[in-house]
């Protein structure tokens, strides 16, 4: 995944990381839009309903004189698809307020809601982020009340039933920062992506984890394979090669192959080489990834471990060590999937 090493403390930094998601091609699945549809609609007819509110209570106040005269339709289109609303009326003013106020800056809060869906970014920050943009005043009852109806739709789109729909399945972590009395406690998002046989890639789902241990990984993968994630189709998994994601993938998902991530391996290896020597060994190691087939990345390696074996041996080791898994995608025949 993209930015697997980012730590990610508030709403602004969140963009960033879906940003460099969707540059990396990753899609929001047809779940996810559905799910940010919901949570959207939910905010913005509460909004509208609150305006409502507000507009009888001063009215009545005043002395005036009006009443509700119920709804009528209003589609949205939006970056998360198209939504209908149920617009509050009186027999003189409207909601709509809010949805203008909503379409001078659709984008940036489009992305908010999908900050809680993919990040797990906390639904209360989103909403006191979400609020200004709406044009609302922020008050604890409302960030309480736009944080529930988001927490609503967020539990939901976890426990959705998940199709076998992917080609590649690919696992990995991001880390999240809260500040707290105490310092900031960083915590992981254990994240699964998955590449459809079209070629499209799609976030599937994530967990807020104590840690990247093989007893967190193990309660986060079973928990996709209950939900219909059985693997089937699946030709490969990748991973960075963290040892309890290593550790945990056998017990659910035993028959399938493994393919180590080129990026943290090539890092890994270069942090062994004087920074002198980096580049070189850094074109070496892309001649074995780029290789056009196995037997022809075989023999890069072999030429890697003669140039650099006797001045760097741990680099080499670190290379043999999982040199089988980061081959594994040259069973792929075509070269849009390596």
């Amino acid at each position: 995944m993209p930015q697997a090493t980012a730590t990610i403390t508030n709403v602004a930094q969140a963009f960033e990381v879906i940003k460099e998601m969707n540059l990396h091609g990753f899609e929001w699945s047809l779940d996810y839009r559905s799910h940010g549809r919901t949570a959207l609609k939910m905010i913005l007819e509460g909004q509208m309903r609150g305006h409502i509110d507000d507009y009888l209570e001063e009215l009545d106040i005043r002395a005036g004189v009006d009443r509700r005269n119920g709804s009528y339709s209003r589609h949205l289109l939006t970056e998360l698809g198209d939504i209908e609303l149920q617009v509050p009326r009186t027999r003189h003013y409207s909601g709509l307020k809010v949805v203008r106020a909503y379409a001078r800056r659709a984008p940036h809060i489009d992305r908010m809601i999908l900050a809680c869906f993919v990040l797990g970014v906390s639904t209360r920050k989103v909403a006191e982020a979400l609020l200004p943009v709406l044009g609302e005043r922020i008050s604890a009852s409302t960030v309480s009340r736009v944080g529930k109806q988001l927490d609503e739709v967020v539990e939901a789109f976890h426990r959705r039933p998940l199709a076998n729909r992917y080609r590649v399945l690919v696992f990995d972590g991001v880390v999240m920062a809260r500040k707290t009395g105490a310092g900031a406690i960083r915590r992981p998002v254990l994240v699964a992506l998955g590449i459809r046989p079209d070629g499209k890639k799609e976030i599937i789902d994530f967990r807020l984890a104590p840690g990247e241990s093989t007893i967190a990984w193990e309660a986060f993968l079973n928990d996709l394979y209950r939900r219909g994630l059985t693997g089937k189709n699946v030709k490969l998994i990748v991973v960075d090669g963290g040892g309890g994601l290593l550790a945990a993938l056998p017990l659910v998902y035993p028959q399938i192959p493994l393919q180590r991530c080129w990026a943290h391996k090539i890092r890994n290896v270069l942090n062994k080489a004087k920074k002198t020597d980096q580049k070189p060994m850094k074109l070496d190691l892309h001649r074995i990834m780029y290789a056009s087939n196995r037997t022809r990345a075989r023999k890069a390696a072999r030429s890697f471990a003669d140039r650099w074996h006797e001045i760097y041996p741990k680099a080499v080791k670190c290379l043999r060590d999982d040199l089988d898994d980061l081959l594994a995608f040259l069973k792929f025949k075509k070269h849009s999937w390596r």
